[in-house]
């Protein structure tokens, strides 16, 4: 691992902590640092706020779970594997998923999978999708992460793999059969 990669690591662990007892909004860059042994200068050189960085581990934790869609796991396969490494990190997610920043992990995770399966469906189609999946898209995922926050929030009693089902099976219709066609449930 590079360098630069360890003290983005060391920034994340330090934010970690910060979020056991502050809210994401009230921790402060200083919070960060200080908790890191790291200068002001280092967390900018690494990231542009603590938002950039919550949503920089927030990346490594769930996107490799996502590459294996359509490959070697269905959606809802990937989804209990996101949901597993969530829970696993319970303490990060619950502050990360509490922030109401225009910022937040929340609107990151929404852009995130919005893309990603946009991305796809590109990918095996050779073109994009069109308005009406678009639509259904934007609407399953801002669902699904919405979903997903109040499972966080509400202390993530229902297991990932029910969860995910749910996810999944909440899917509209229409866009059920393209992911199906896809190969990607």
């Amino acid at each position: 691992m590079e360098k630069q990669e360890k003290t983005r690591y060391k920034l994340a662990e330090s934010v970690k902590e910060c979020m056991k007892t502050t809210s994401v909004d009230k921790i402060t860059v200083k919070d960060i640092v200080e908790g890191a042994g790291l200068a002001r200068q280092t967390f900018y050189r690494c990231f542009l706020d603590k938002y950039d960085l919550i949503n920089w581990y927030f990346d490594r934790l769930v996107l490799a779970c996502f590459k294996e869609i359509g490959v070697s796991h269905t959606v809802e396969e990937s989804l209990t594997q996101k949901l597993r490494f969530i829970r696993d990190e319970r303490a990060f997610f619950m502050g990360a998923f509490r922030s109401e920043d225009h910022n937040s992990v929340k609107e990151h995770d929404f852009r995130l999978i919005l893309g990603f399966y946009q991305d796809l469906i590109m990918k095996k189609t050779g073109k994009a999708p069109n308005e009406d999946i678009r639509f259904l898209l934007e609407m399953y995922c801002q669902g699904s992460v919405y979903m997903t926050a109040k499972w966080i929030l509400g202390g993530m009693e229902e297991e990932p793999g029910r969860m995910a089902r749910k996810l999944v099976e909440a899917m509209p219709a229409k866009l059920e059969q393209v992911f199906q066609e896809l190969g990607l449930m």
